[in-house]
This record gives structure tokens, sequence and C-alpha cells, in this order.
């Protein structure tokens, strides 16, 4: 929606709620900037959309038909359009403040807490306490924040993406469906238009940025359609090797903890051995450490790991 409607739409509706008897359209016309004041009919098109668009997201617009007027007139009744009290039970609350804590360190932190301060404000507590076992979503991959925008938008998607055990990229456009996350691992499941048929995508194998394609609201999720099944594949066999890990001595200790040697360094590094399964996996622990550590070895898990650097930069 351009800036302009968006005011447009905004200005109708503090006119609706702000007039003490019902406008015409006419009255609206003159009051509402943004409308066209040369051409009744397209004023008339104008604002037919806008009534609708807002009564389509809730916004109660009233028509009342007096006898002795010719038009019938418009407005907003304040109680119908304000929000009833919210009221929720203790267990609700907790259930809320939980799933706060769950996407506290995700991609969803901003608005998990802006709703949590929106539910303080009316009063609401929700018990955001800091237990000894906390539950967290791991979403370090890129491209989370544009998958999951794009299956709330019901937009189609294009991305690079590399098959597994295999160093090909092509390119993928998607009608994404849902975001599902299965042992730690985040896919995305959808429609795959280049191969005509329904697809999941591991997200740690998608290279760069996730750019949208067309318009809000053109993908259509089949009805029936089970996304956790769509990513119960079987699970690919993988061998535990060793990572030669550099890290800065003060950092890094989740990986010392795990490690199965830590060797001190006397130049301000440590030399780790960490054993692993997934270099994907490992990469996303890895990224988000930043700078302060280096892979060594193996030569696909240091690649795995510049190429989350380089997707996180683009």
């Amino acid at each position: 929606m351009s800036r302009r409607k968006t005011e447009r739409l905004l200005n109708l509706v503090i006119c609706l709620l702000a007039t003490r008897r019902p406008l015409s359209a006419e009255q609206i016309r003159e009051a509402v900037p943004g409308y066209d004041r040369h051409s009744d009919e397209a004023f008339q098109r104008m604002f037919e959309r806008d009534k609708n668009e807002l009564r389509e997201i809730g916004i109660p617009i009233d028509v009342v038909r007096d006898p002795w007027e010719d038009e019938p007139g418009y407005r907003i009744e304040r109680e119908s359009y304000e929000l009833p009290e919210i009221t929720l039970e203790p267990d609700e609350a907790a259930v809320l403040g939980l799933a706060a804590q769950v996407w506290q360190r995700a991609s969803l932190a901003d608005a998990a807490s802006g709703a949590l301060l929106k539910l303080r404000a009316g009063g609401i507590e929700t018990h955001q306490e800091v237990g000894a076992l906390e539950l967290r979503v791991d979403t370090r991959d890129p491209a989370f924040p544009a998958l999951w925008e794009a299956v709330r938008d019901r937009r189609v998607v294009r991305f690079d993406y590399r098959s597994a055990g295999s160093e090909n990229v092509r390119s993928r456009t998607v009608e994404p469906w849902g975001v599902v996350s299965r042992r730690g691992r985040w896919y995305l499941a959808g429609f795959d238009q280049g191969r005509d048929a329904p697809r999941a995508f591991r997200l740690s194998r998608i290279l760069g940025q996730v750019a949208t394609v067309g318009k809000a609201g053109a993908v259509q999720v089949p009805d029936g359609v089970d996304l956790r099944e769509m990513v119960a594949f079987p699970d690919e066999p993988l061998e535990e090797r060793t990572a030669t890990l550099r890290v800065r001595q003060g950092t890094g200790e989740g990986l010392r903890q795990l490690a199965a040697e830590v060797r001190e360094g006397a130049d301000g590094w440590d030399t780790v051995e960490l054993v692993f399964g997934d270099p994907e996996r490992l990469a996303g622990w890895l990224a988000s450490l930043g700078a302060d550590v280096q892979v060594l070895d193996p030569p696909d898990a240091r690649e795995a790991v510049i190429r989350r650097l380089k997707g996180a930069l683009t």
C-alpha cells in the first residue's frame, strides 16, 4: 500500500470517528485530503474502494439514511470501533510469556517483545520470569525473516538454492505455504514453480537474498496440506567428524564445554577440537560468534560458515 493511500485511509477513519453527525460523501470529499476534487466519477470509485478496504480489516462504517436528506451519511461509532477490554486467565498469560521467551533470541524477538509491552500497558501481567531452563527458537538462517514475511503476505519468492550433497546452485521460484522447524532445522514448504510440484527447502542451503515476486495475496495454500508431513522425509545419514577451530580466548564458552579437546595458545587464540555431524548446522552456530572463531578444518565446514556470513551481508 502506498504512503499516499495509507494517509488517506487514516484521515478518513479520523474524520468519521471525530464527527458528531453523519457526513455525506461530498462533505467527506471536502474534509479528507487525497480525494479527487475535479472528477465526480473518480472520487466515487476511490471512496467506494476505501470503504470496502476499511470494512475488510474490521473497521465498521455505518450508513445513516436521513429522510430529510437526499444522500446517505457516513460515520464510525466509537463504541463499535474501539477494542473491548482484554482479559486473560493466569495460565493464558503465562503461555504468552513463555512464547515470547521462545522467540527472544530469534528474528521475531522485536514483535514478541512489542506484543508483551502492549499487554502490560493494558494491565495484563504475562509472567515472563526467566527460569533455570529456558526455551529458545534458533532462527539464525538469514533467509528466515524474508520467508516468514512472504508466508504471512502470501507472496511468491525467488532465491538461489544449493541442493544436498552438491555444490550446484540454482534459482528457485516458490509459492511459500509455510516455514517449519524439524529437529533443529528450518524448512520452507511450498510449491516449486520450476518443478511444478510441492517441495521443501532447507533454509541453511539458501544463498544470498530472498526476493519477492508479484503482489501480496497471490499464493493460495491448498486445503488439507500437512506442512510437517512435507518435511518428514528420512534424515540424511551424517557421519560424525571433528572440526578444528581457533577461538579467541575469553569467548565461545559453549564451544569449549562441548569440545573434545581445547589447546591453549600463546597468541590470544585457543585451538578447539569439536565433533559435529551436519556442517550447515555447525555453520549456523559458528557464524553467530562472528570474529571470535575461525574454522581451520574441514574445508566444507569452513565454506559453510563463509556462505552464512556472506548471506548475512547481502
